[in-house]
């Protein structure tokens, strides 16, 4: 599986609870993470703490989101749906071509006031093809990330999780696959093409009511595939 090592992760709208999760699970991977943010300082405030969690030699710096997109070529958006749009038109002179976009956007309906165990529809079909029409020509497109709990990103112990991954582009499937790994604890699973981040969309609601229901951080595991599906 493609190496990221040698790539820098800028991580768009990263100071909420999920881009730190990520930032902090992949920094003490020895993953090199830009912390983008609308405000530069907040950045730079919340990569201190991950510098801290993560242990001495984690590297880890906050930038503005646009700093922060323009300074890599593999990017990861976790922003809420409403913000979505807005962020990736503000972004778009500064998405480098032939850059991996990772969409962990779902198109929850508490963005328009609704339940958060309810998606929106999307006329693109997804959160994730309405970014594929927002980036520009040359740039790749996966969604992922969507059912892991932002809570248990964000402490010591391994995930009881599995990531599905959509695209189009198989090196961009492979590159987010090979960040999936990095996580302890999750397995990596190629979704097929990114029409199938409708459903992953959908799984991610119902994850939320199940939570809500039970108190708990539901993810999912995918039972039955060969060992090679997680490759």
């Amino acid at each position: 599986m493609t190496d990221t090592a040698s790539r820098a992760i800028a991580i768009l709208g990263g100071t909420g609870p999920a881009g730190i999760g990520l930032a902090l699970r992949w920094a003490r991977a020895g993953e090199s993470i830009l912390l983008g943010s609308r405000d530069a300082k907040r950045a730079e405030e919340s990569a201190a703490k991950i510098k801290e969690k993560a242990g001495r030699g984690a590297n880890v710096s906050g930038k503005e989101n646009s700093e922060a997109c323009a300074a890599a070529d593999l990017l990861v958006l976790t922003v809420p749906f409403e913000g979505q749009a807005a962020l990736l038109k503000q972004l778009k002179p500064a998405i480098r071509s032939g850059s991996v976009l990772i969409d962990a956007t779902v198109a929850l309906a508490a963005a328009v006031g609704g339940r958060a165990s309810r998606t929106l529809g999307v006329w693109q079909g997804s959160a994730a093809q309405q970014a594929a029409e927002l980036v520009p020509k040359g740039v790749s497109v996966a969604a992922a990330f969507h059912n892991l709990s932002a809570e248990l990103l964000n402490g010591d112990e391994a995930l009881d999780c599995d990531v599905i991954v959509c695209s189009d582009d198989a090196n961009a499937s492979q590159l987010t696959r090979a960040l999936a790994a990095k996580i302890p604890g999750v397995r990596a699973i190629d979704g097929g093409k990114l029409e199938n981040a409708r459903t992953l969309e959908q799984i991610t609601a119902l994850l939320i009511g199940l939570n809500i229901r039970h108190k708990g951080h539901a993810g999912i595991r995918i039972t039955g595939l060969p060992a090679k599906a997680y490759e």
